[in-house]
């Protein structure tokens, strides 16, 4: 048997998960997907061997493992899912003798007994002794158990075996390549909005931002891995569930030992209890504590005492490259970096100062049978085109999208929204939130069967004039010139004034 503990070298990319949506990554085990391969140095006798390959991934298919590098190739494969660990040992000595050590608390005499488990590692370990049945630790004496070797299934990492043969004695260069389940990646977008240009209406510019985040929910490190992140959707059959590797620490449970009414009371927690306010009322402040906030500008918020900040931008140390990869586009981290197990690795993806977006108050009048009559916030929008000349013009992959104006305490969320695949030249438009200053009412002017005449008011509260926009999903009466139709759908732009009102009137035609 020959065994190679890990790779010298290894490349790790990376598949988005498919029925994702926008949810966020599942930190338990990711459901994407990576492609590895490693590079292994191999000593290899001559004859028949077991070639063991140590600390493959934790989800491995083992039907899609290659191995090149091999004199006359593999005759047969198999994949060790059952990790050396306080539960595997459990497991597999079940229904067989183990040795039981304890320690007495007041004398210190160490005592050795035979005993058999019984049942167990899930919720516990019961162990059958001279004495009779009881569970383990559950008496109060310190006491451990010891195994009479070590089983041969049992692993001390994921382990992927291959039986091969040689003619002569040699020492090869392999290479494993492997697909494997529990990666995932994704963009995650921090924005922020300057003040609008002055001059213009809605105008303004926009620091994008992207970070790129690989996460690994296995057990094995990636260490110095040339690592990249493919965006869009390869065709790829489904599956069977992989079984992961078994393997984990000893859950153990025991009755308490004192009566009833010695057993010390827990209450329940109760998530409306408020931690947070002192006996005045206020919210509780721990003046030890501070907070620092570092840029260019040196930040610090300390204690309750708050001081205005500016924006502490990202930055960019390493940008992954984006290249072509048939219909798919790839992200390669120019220099090699460790994802560690269970973790998730973080670099720039996007950086993009001072993209132009336009800002758009919106509404969809989607009330054909209430009349509401009373002042609605309007949707804010922010739009662009993914162009150079709009200070983008990349393919940009679907992420969460955070917005920070900046204030006079310092930057403030202002917003989130989720921006879907948009490859170069696509609209970006991205709802944010609504507004308190820029509103809308509607009302019905008349009514009889054939035709309904409503009127919109738009309200604007802010010092500068707004772009807004109304839309109408359902089929006007007449011509409305002013009222064209945008994708299907009338739409009606119109700039209101600053600290203004602007007025819509149109007519739906009725089913008899």
């Amino acid at each position: 048997m020959v065994s190679s503990n890990g790779p010298e070298t290894v490349s790790l990319t990376v598949y988005r998960a498919l029925d994702r949506g926008e949810q966020p990554i599942n930190k338990n085990w990711p459901q994407g997907y990576a492609l590895i391969t490693e590079t292994r140095t191999v000593a290899i006798p001559a004859g028949e061997s077991l070639l063991r390959f140590e600390g493959v991934a934790e989800g491995m298919f083992p039907e899609s493992a290659i191995v090149t590098g091999l004199p006359k190739g593999v005759r047969e494969k198999n994949r060790d899912a059952r990790l050396l660990s306080p539960s595997g040992l459990v497991d597999s000595y079940l229904k067989r003798q183990v040795s039981l050590t304890r320690t007495d608390r007041a004398t210190g005499k160490v005592r050795q007994q035979a005993a058999v488990i019984t049942a167990g590692p899930n919720g516990g370990v019961i162990l059958q002794t001279a004495d009779g049945y009881e569970a383990l630790r559950c008496t109060g004496l310190p006491e451990r158990m010891s195994y009479g070797q070590l089983p041969q299934d049992l692993s001390a990492k994921p382990t992927l075996s291959v039986i091969t043969h040689s003619d002569q004695p040699v020492t090869a260069k392999l290479t494993l390549t492997y697909m494997a389940s529990g990666f995932d990646w994704q963009a995650n977008y921090i924005a922020h909005a300057k003040p609008l240009d002055a001059g213009s209406v809605g105008k303004g510019k926009v620091d994008v931002f992207a970070w790129l985040t690989i996460a690994n929910g296995g057990n094995q490190s990636f260490v110095n891995a040339n690592s990249m992140a493919i965006a869009g959707e390869p065709n790829r059959e489904r599956r069977a569930e992989q079984a992961r590797p078994t393997g984990s620490g000893l859950s153990l449970r025991c009755w308490p030992a004192q009566r009833t009414h010695q057993v010390p009371f827990r209450p329940a927690f109760n998530p409306d209890q408020d931690f947070g306010e002192d006996n005045r009322g206020g919210v509780m402040y721990d003046s030890a504590v501070a907070v620092s906030a570092i840029d260019e500008e040196n930040i610090i918020v300390s204690g309750s005492h708050l001081r205005a900040v500016k924006m502490a931008q990202p930055k960019a140390v390493i940008v992954a490259e984006q290249e072509n990869l048939g219909d798919l586009k790839l992200y390669r981290i120019p220099e090699p970096v460790t994802i560690n197990a269970k973790g998730q690795k973080q670099v720039a993806m996007i950086v993009k100062p001072d993209a132009v977006f336009d800002r758009v108050y919106s509404a969809n009048v989607d009330n054909f049978y209430e009349d509401y009559g009373v002042s609605i916030p309007m949707s804010i929008q922010l739009r662009s085109d993914n162009k150079t000349e709009k200070g983008l013009g990349l393919p940009m992959p679907s992420g969460q999208l955070l917005l920070f104006e900046d204030s006079q305490f310092g930057p403030l969320l202002a917003g989130e929204s989720v921006l879907a695949d948009r490859a170069v030249g696509d609209e970006i438009d991205l709802g944010i939130g609504s507004s308190s200053d820029v509103r809308y009412s509607l009302t019905t002017i008349a009514r009889t069967k054939a035709r309904q005449k409503l009127k919109v008011v738009i309200t604007n509260a802010r010092n500068e004039p707004v772009n807004v926009e109304i839309e109408i999903p359902y089929e006007l009466k007449g011509s409305h010139k002013h009222i064209p139709k945008i994708d299907g759908m009338p739409t009606w732009k119109a700039t209101v004034p600053a600290n203004g009102e602007a007025n819509l009137h149109y007519e739906l035609k009725l089913e008899n």
